[in-house]
């Protein structure tokens, strides 16, 4: 395929006509197509049709036209094979008629109402013109012989005529080109189009004339071609002589209008420089139009290709000899055409040469080949930038930034010259502490100077990209350029000419710099100087530019040194390192060079006081530079060497304890990078460990390594962890990175053990979680997240989850637990600024409770964990994104699961394993309970704990669990501040415990049911927490607030009848009965009928039997005896009520007898002294249960007799009236004991 599509390029133009259609219309220059294809070119120009193509090849310019016998010419017919000898000047007098005819076309209105008609008369006009001329091109070619003048024999007539045709065809060539003038003559034109309804492109005269004007000029340098490659003579013209009054030959002519015809164009070229701004040189064409740059094309291959194959000057010498006349003065010049003097000679030499420059990629197709070789003109480009780095006159940075985009354009075009390098460093070198600025554009070159090493390193990898950006001339400087054009230079000229040129520029850079000039360096000067010898390193030899640069900065006295020049120099030397690294090679030298400034700086630091900021912060700038810098060389690094280890030196032991937290997030920042790079390394060397077929040389290679970044994580540990370790009580180092450097620090234990310090072995991934896990003094915000790093990594999960040495599930668990319950806790250290100021309702921050879930979700993931919370049934996946309910369902989750289990070794095994969750549990809400009271933190204490009590119930009652619970309840629910009756507690911690206080309560009855032991030390707690609470939460009066909500009547209310409860129920009772109802002689109790309002609802809300009913009522109806407020009478007298209709649902409706005792004593207490309230009572009993009066009817008429035999006045009628009152209301019963009473003496 190759071969054959090879061949066919080969082919001949009319062989490929021929293939193709029988008629092809002439080339000519067009601009009115949309160029779909992104051919560049109208398919009818003279590049695209092939017709430079068949005129350098010397074939038939036309083989498909003018095959006919008679050719239509200007309207005309004429034999085709002798007309233009015949008729030679009628011909060319038609052609300059239908050119006047153009011309007049001018003066019409082109409207757009007339524009249809002139466009098809103009262009008719034009294609006459154009096919005549082709014709003359054609007849030369196929018709035209030459003839030998000194023959003896006579000639025909036609022959005579044929002979001076040469000659006559140069003098109406002549004649035709001084008609039309000069392109620059041309009035000004449009070259916009209109558009009809069809969408076809109608051109106004002026469009057409210029066009065709174009085609006359390129088409007289056709003919003259093709007429010497025909004749192989120089023919002579009769009427003219050229400007040194010479005759005119077809040579002469050639070259008098190539040489015109270039200074046309320039011309054109200079007006639209005008208007062209220095940043858009490369961006804006000289063209007017495609068919202009098609013409430039044109000369460039029919000129270049004259001289190769004779005499002719190349087109750049051309171009070089106007050129040269802009910089003359107007008088000098003697030019058939005057160039017009430029506003800016220079800058148009570079931007029209760099444009043309660009037009050699075109070959004689009109396609674009940027493979083509390209012809330099390195000549006139040499003597370009000796004028424009002259100092006659001062140098505009504007217009040299434009002048060497175009050097660097140029240096991208053709091969590699040395020259123009060194006559550029040589305007360099002397001002290399110049900042290269313009005034209206941003400091680019100043603001270089603060950027990083790496930033450094990439601007100068920026300068060697074959392709420059296009804002080049905005965003870089004109030293930066010359950068972009050293490196393209000595780039080419290595892989060109092998490295002698190297070695000359080397010697002409090397020799600028000595002692003098390296002290004259100011800060912009080092900037310049790094960034030429950081490129030199990029393109040629690192080592032996690296080694060169430190000799020079050598040359530095440090005295001499700005504290901007040491930082330069520092990012410089960096810089260099880095390139080293990125180049993977050997850094020792500058390692070593650089860790020891950097030792000697965080000496200086460490010892500086914190009053001299000024000079910490000068100190600080360097270290920062040496940080971030080897920070990128561990992150670039493809493997660890030796003298990796050397830039980790005891600068940092030094450095750490003295830096502020601002400047701590830097270093840890650092640390942490540094950890995951040889982390990262480490695992990627144990798979390449474990690849099958390893041969010996690699292996010890791979043991290398090993060795290498177990060298480089020792000095990690040795410099970076003491102090680590150091700070785990401290809040100077960032918690989020503390944490994180600590987990990273783990990991490292658990890739490469053997280097942690001695300190941790044997177990050093134990110990460190134990440092930063699991102990009990690291804040939770550092906890939770160094524990979710841990738990995240499953390899060491698993073998912790299977190590029989440490209980890791159970004590990070612990952690866990610990982490939630202080959440709320914002400083361990400082005790008046404890607590998060948040309401109970509101959240922690954001960033800790995301940290908590993200530690739930991962704990959640545990076997252990896992085991307990499916024996629950929970879906521990609805829960975990909630720290604190999945605290509460883990809680609860392990209460079932113990309540579940069957064997006794399974059980204590359990109980022991709950209390390792919990550990001191105390210890973690012990801060909420001081002096300072966080609502929030108190409820979360309360509610956590009051869950625990109940949930762990069962576990609690164990003897092992016991002693917790005690501790609990004598924390929480009775410190030293509750039992003192006339103190009053925070509302928080009172609002805390009524909401958590049913739960401690049902907890507490079950404990008591279930106790291992004897519960009498837990009864008494029992007894002591209901009666220190029922008073706390009893209201000054019945209607404050529902005592219905009172938390110890919610823990009868929420729980499930059950054995327990009926303990609780009745220890309530009884505190009440000791507590409450306890009158100091006549007078009652405090907040009487609060207490009454309390009984009445416990009767209500409970299943209070009759035994209880036994131990209530005798105070009730000592509170009717003896009170006579109406509230607490009123009170009284619904809970006697409520009592006897208890006692009657309990006898299942047969009369209360149970209650007849109560009421039998209650008489004799009373009944001698207050007979009139009892009766009264007992009426009120006998309106709802008459058999238990019935059952007293005894008693109270003994009571009665005792009472007057007492009195000694015989018979009480009043005492008898009222009791008699009481027996009118039992009926049957009461009547004959009233007989009685009237019958007994």
């Amino acid at each position: 395929m190759d071969n054959c599509s090879a061949a066919s390029t080969f082919l001949t133009d009319s062989l490929e006509l021929e293939l193709g259609t029988e008629w092809c219309k002439p080339p000519c220059f067009s601009c009115a197509f949309e160029d779909r294809g992104g051919k560049g070119f109208s398919g009818e120009s003279y590049l695209s049709s092939g017709a430079l193509k068949r005129l350098i090849l010397n074939l038939d310019p036309l083989p498909t036209n003018f095959e006919e016998d008679t050719v239509e010419i200007f309207g005309i017919q004429w034999v085709t094979e002798t007309a233009l000898v015949n008729s030679t000047r009628e011909l060319f007098h038609l052609l300059r008629q239908q050119l006047y005819k153009l011309e007049t076309l001018l003066q019409a209105n082109c409207d757009f109402g007339q524009i249809s008609v002139l466009h098809c008369k103009a262009d008719s006009i034009r294609q006459q013109c154009v096919i005549f001329l082709h014709y003359i091109k054609v007849f030369i070619f196929r018709y035209l012989k030459a003839q030998n003048t000194e023959s003896p024999v006579p000639v025909h007539p036609y022959e005579a005529l044929e002979a001076q045709l040469p000659s006559v065809l140069v003098d109406e060539l002549h004649g035709l080109l001084l008609y039309i003038g000069h392109l620059s003559e041309l009035p000004t034109i449009n070259i916009g189009a209109f558009v009809n309804q069809n969408q076809n492109k109608l051109f106004p005269p002026s469009w057409h004339l210029l066009h065709l004007h174009l085609d006359i000029h390129w088409l007289v340098l056709e003919i003259l071609h093709v007429l010497g490659e025909k004749l192989k003579y120089v023919v002579y013209g009769h009427q003219f002589m050229n400007l040194a009054g010479d005759n005119l030959t077809n040579v002469s002519l050639f070259e008098e209008h190539c040489e015109s015809l270039l200074c046309d164009l320039i011309n054109l070229s200079l007006n639209r420089y005008d208007k062209v701004r220095p940043s858009e040189a490369l961006t804006s064409h000289h063209c007017p139009c495609l068919c202009i740059k098609e013409l430039w094309v044109l000369l460039i291959h029919l000129l270049d290709h004259k001289c190769k194959w004779s005499l002719s000057e190349s087109f750049w010498n051309w171009m070089n000899k106007s050129l040269r006349t802009l910089f003359e003065k107007s008088s000098e010049q003697k030019r058939p055409v005057p160039i017009i003097q430029s506003r800016d000679p220079l800058g148009f030499c570079w931007w029209i040469t760099t444009h043309l420059a660009s037009f050699y990629q075109f070959d004689r197709h009109g396609v674009p080949d940027e493979m083509r070789l390209m012809e330099s003109n390195w000549n006139l480009v040499e003597e370009l930038l000796k004028k424009s780095i002259s100092v006659q006159g001062g140098i505009l940075e504007e217009q040299l930034r434009m002048y060497l985009l175009c050097c660097l354009t140029l240096s991208h075009f053709w091969e590699p010259n040395i020259a123009i390098v060194t006559i550029l460093w040589e305007y360099y070198s002397k001002n290399l502490n110049s900042s290269f600025s313009v005034s209206w554009l941003p400091l680019k070159g100043l603001a270089n100077i603060v950027k990083s090493p790496m930033a450094m390193l990439e601007m100068v990898k920026i300068c060697c990209c074959d392709k420059q950006d296009h804002d080049l001339y905005e965003s870089s400087s004109s030293y930066m350029i010359f950068l972009c054009i050293l490196a393209k230079v000595v780039k080419k000229a290595l892989k060109n000419n092998g490295p002698h040129p190297w070695k000359q520029v080397k010697g002409r850079i090397y020799s600028k710099f000595h002692q003098k000039r390296m002290e004259e360096l100011t800060e912009v000067g080092l900037q310049n100087f790094f960034s030429l010898f950081l490129l030199l390193a990029v393109v040629a030899e690192v080592e032996d530019v690296a080694s060169h640069v430190l000799d020079l900065l050598n040359f530095l006295r440090p005295a001499s040194i700005t504290a901007s020049q040491r930082t330069l120099i520092w990012k410089g030397q960096m810089a260099f390192l880095l390139m080293y690294v990125q180049k993977n090679l050997d850094i020792g030298v500058l390692a070593e060079k650089l860790a020891g400034a950097f030792r000697e700086k965080a000496k200086e630091f460490l010892v500086s006081k914190n009053d001299e900021l000024g000079q910490k912060q000068t100190l600080w700038t360097l270290l920062s530079i040496y940080i971030d810098g080897v920070q990128e060389v561990f992150e670039t690094s493809y493997c660890l060497h030796p003298s990796h280890e050397k830039l980790l030196n005891d600068g940092f032991t030094m450095l750490l304890p003295a830096c502020r937290e601002s400047q701590l997030r830097t270093v840890m920042n650092f640390l942490q990078a540094v950890l995951a790079r040889v982390r990262s390394m480490h695992q990627q060397l144990c798979q390449e460990l474990q690849t099958e077929n390893v041969d010996l040389i690699v292996v010890s290679s791979l043991s290398a390594k090993e060795r290498h970044l177990a060298a480089v994580a020792s000095a990690l540990w040795k410099h970076f962890f003491s102090f680590l370790k150091t700070q785990r009580m401290s809040h100077i180092v960032p918690l989020s990175q503390f944490a994180d450097a600590a987990a990273d620090f783990t990991l490292l234990a658990m890739d490469i053990p053997s280097t942690a310090p001695s300190d941790l072995q044997p177990q050093p991934i134990i110990a460190m979680i134990r440092l930063f896990g699991w102990d009990d003094i690291i804040r939770p915000q550092v906890v939770a997240r160094y524990l979710s790093h841990i738990l995240q990594n499953s390899t060491l999960c698993e073998t912790l989850c299977h190590s029989d040495s440490v209980s890791f599930q159970a004590l990070t668990v612990r952690s866990w637990i610990r982490c939630i319950l202080q959440m709320y806790i914002k400083n361990f250290s400082v005790p008046d600024d404890l607590f998060i100021d948040i309401n109970p309702e509101q959240e922690v921050e954001k960033e800790y409770m995301e940290q908590l879930a993200e530690l739930t979700r991962l704990l959640f993931k545990l076997p252990e964990v896992k085991s307990v919370i499916s024996k629950s049934q929970v879906d521990y996946l609805s829960i975990a994104e909630d720290p604190k309910k999945a605290l509460v369902h883990f809680l609860e989750a392990v209460g079932v699961t113990y309540k579940n289990l069957q064997t006794l070794s399974d059980k204590s095994a359990m109980v022991t394993k709950s209390l390792e969750y919990l550990g001191e549990v105390l210890k973690y809400i012990k801060p909420y309970l001081g002096k300072k009271k966080s609502s929030a933190g108190l409820q979360l204490t309360y509610g956590m704990m009051g869950i625990l009590v109940k949930s762990w119930a069962q576990i609690f009652a164990t003897s092992k669990a016991q002693k917790l619970l005690f501790r609990i309840i004598d924390c929480l629910l009775l410190p030293h501040t509750v039992l003192q009756q006339e103190k009053e507690l925070p509302a928080a911690m009172l609002t805390a415990i009524q909401k958590s206080l049913p739960l401690y309560l049902q907890g507490m009855c079950i404990v008591c049911c279930q106790s291992q032991n004897s519960n009498t030390y837990l009864n008494q707690l029992l007894g002591n927490v209901i009666e220190q609470y029922i008073g706390r939460f009893l209201p000054a009066s019945p209607h404050g607030f529902g005592v219905g909500q009172h938390p110890v009547l919610l823990a009868l209310k929420n729980s499930a009848t059950s054995p327990p409860v009926s303990s609780l129920k009745k220890c309530i009772i009884q505190v009440i009965r000791k507590s409450y109802f306890l009158f100091k002689g006549s007078s009652p109790p405090p907040r009487l009928a609060s207490v009454l309002a309390f009984i009445l609802q416990l009767c209500k809300d409970t299943n209070v039997d009759i035994h209880d009913v036994e131990l209530l009522l005798p105070g009730v109806l000592k509170c009717l005896m003896l009170v006579n407020e109406p509230q607490v009478k009123r009170l009284a007298t619904e809970n006697l009520q409520s009592m006897v209709k208890i006692c009657q649902v309990g006898s299942e409706g047969e009369p209360a007898t149970q209650l007849t005792p109560v009421f039998r004593q209650f008489v004799q207490d009373y009944s001698m002294t207050y007979s009139y309230q009892v009766y009264s009572i007992l009426e009120t009993v006998a309106t709802l249960d008459q058999q238990a009066v019935i059952h007293l009817i005894s008693t109270l008429t003994q009571c009665l007799k005792d009472l007057e035999l007492k009195s000694g006045l015989g018979r009480n009628i009043a005492q008898r009236e009222a009791y008699s009152k009481l027996l009118s209301r039992l009926g049957q019963v009461g009547q004959k004991e009233m007989q009685r009473l009237e019958n007994a003496i």
